[in-house]
């Protein structure tokens, strides 16, 4: 018999350690800034399972040839999945790093990213004792339907619901804004820090700050 496999969830991932210098020092300044804007809270109730954001990062050029990446790579990732590209440019709707707190705690609940085609996040600090992203089965009939897989499997299988990635510094991953994902709990016991971004692609003429 025939094994089709479709609808498939495509998730990209490579590794890219010629950004991680660079990044980590444009990004020390966002994060600084953002614990200053949490200054106050934190002095009152302390910075366990804090995520501290920065502001957007799509105007600075420190962040230039890694911008320019990413958007190249997100609109191959669409080509890849048979999008008509020549139709479309893609554009970044937001674009941040962010930092769990020291003390532990810093993690993200499952959510999406609505309207968004492509969303990504590349890591600057990481190691296997910090958080990573989890994410979801996306078909919803499969949720519904859910069985036990057999205890003795190992790897993805077709009923397979969570997929834990483990990153390092300077993997880079790649996603359909629609995939559900989530944060593991840090512990703090080490730093991590994470870019993110969301990008939409849009009808050629319509874009205004196109990557």
């Amino acid at each position: 018999m025939y094994i089709n496999n479709y609808f498939n969830t495509t998730i990209w991932s490579e590794q890219k350690p010629e950004f991680l210098k660079s990044l980590n020092k444009a990004s020390n300044k966002y994060i600084a800034e953002a614990r200053k804007r949490e200054k106050k809270r934190i002095k009152e109730f302390g910075d366990f399972g804090t995520s501290y954001h920065s502001t957007p990062l799509t105007q600075d050029n420190d962040f230039l040839d890694f911008r320019n990446y990413i958007g190249q790579k997100s609109w191959e990732y669409l080509d890849h999945q048979g999008y008509d590209m020549s139709q479309y440019q893609t554009m970044f709707s937001e674009l941040w790093v962010q930092e769990f707190a020291k003390k532990g705690g810093g993690h993200h609940s499952a959510h999406i990213h609505w309207n968004q085609h492509v969303s990504g996040f590349y890591f600057l600090k990481c190691s296997d004792k910090t958080s990573f992203p989890i994410f979801h089965e996306p078909r919803t009939g499969a949720r519904t339907t859910k069985l036990k897989l057999k205890p003795d499997l190992k790897g993805v299988w077709g009923g397979t619901e969570l997929i834990h990635f483990k990153p390092t510094p300077g993997t880079l991953i790649i996603f359909p804004g629609y995939l559900e994902h989530e944060y593991a709990v840090d512990h703090g016991i080490e730093p991590f820090r994470f870019i993110h971004w969301n990008i939409q692609a849009v009808p050629k003429g319509m874009a205004k700050d196109v990557i």
